[in-house]
């Protein structure tokens, strides 16, 4: 098997590559860099720029399913320019994708797996998403996994199954969100957020790979919420970090108006709170190896990749670099 992944150099990306070379599949990747084109028997790169529509189409040639991860990280400030950037590198990506899959021959294609995000599941401390909830949260993140999906759904047009996972808030020390948590804590001024109660629904890296190739393995097609089984609140998940970086919190909750203005707009993804389902895909069979999180992240932080640089690094760009 051959699988093309975009956004394969990302934090995502790279647990899925590492993923396939366990199971001896061999991967094309899409780059934006030229100089990250790397020619290996089973790890090939093409340049594409999604911006301008331009796309290898060699990069399709022996592929039986692609992993579309591409799009810019919303983990940097919302800035009005980067509110457009972080819109039209998913629309832009799966655009130039969906035209140059009309240009060859897909026949021998059966899956097309694609990310999406769990901020389109409105705001709410009390409900428990599924992914038969229709409802969008009226946000910024909401309108942009709208926007998102309603692409993905264009590649329903030819024959292969064709799925989407919405992941929650990725557990990793190399980057992603929790090593930006855990600054704070491991300098004596970690607290939770707001208060507190807002739910959050993580999951650990390495099953959120496996998630995304279960769903390529076993041809399943519609929504997948990537996300642990377990959600937790902030609260908990701070105390969680301190307890496994052997650190105290004993400061008040940050309130929303602190981090509103350290942070602009894209403080809104510390208060939201989604509690999200992760039954459908166990129900095809899949099993976590973290259910817990505490269990995933002492996994985390007692890794050998876990060192003090990766946990201090900056955020990961999503976006195929």
């Amino acid at each position: 098997m051959r699988i093309l992944i975009t956004g394969a150099t990302g934090l995502v990306g790279s647990a899925i590559v590492e993923q396939c070379h366990k199971k001896d599949i061999a991967v094309n990747y899409l780059t934006t860099s030229k100089s990250k084109i790397t020619s290996e028997p089973k790890f090939q790169g093409y340049y594409w720029n999604p911006d301008k529509g331009e796309i290898d189409l060699d990069s399709l040639i022996g592929v039986s399913a692609i992993i579309n991860l591409a799009g810019a990280s919303i983990s940097k400030r919302w800035t009005s320019s980067y509110r457009k950037e972080i819109m039209s590198s998913r629309v832009n990506s799966l655009r130039t994708l969906h035209t140059a899959l009309e240009k060859v021959d897909t026949t021998d294609i059966f899956s097309f797996v694609s990310a999406s995000a769990i901020g389109r599941y409105p705001d709410s401390l009390s409900k428990f998403y599924t992914e038969e909830e229709t409802a969008v949260d009226d946000s910024f993140l909401g309108e942009v996994v709208e926007v998102w999906e309603n692409e993905i759904d264009k590649f329903n047009s030819f024959d292969f199954k064709v799925a989407k996972v919405r992941i929650g808030l990725v557990m990793s020390c190399k980057g992603g969100a929790l090593p930006e948590m855990a600054k704070p804590v491991k300098n004596y001024v970690g607290a939770a957020f707001g208060s507190g109660e807002q739910w959050q629904s993580w999951v650990h890296v390495s099953d959120l790979a496996r998630i995304f190739m279960f769903v390529v393995e076993h041809g399943l097609e519609g929504i997948y919420n990537g996300v642990g089984p377990n959600p937790v609140t902030n609260t908990k998940l701070v105390k969680e970090i301190a307890k496994v970086l052997d650190r105290p919190v004993v400061l008040p909750n940050i309130p929303k108006l602190v981090m509103k203005i350290i942070l602009g707009k894209m403080s809104y993804l510390l208060f939201a709170s989604q509690r999200v389902s992760c039954k459908k895909i166990e129900e095809e069979g899949f099993n976590f190896t973290f259910p817990n999180v505490c269990v995933a992240l002492e996994a985390i932080y007692s890794s050998p990749e876990c060192t003090e640089s990766s946990e201090l690094g900056s955020l990961t760009k999503e976006y195929s670099s």
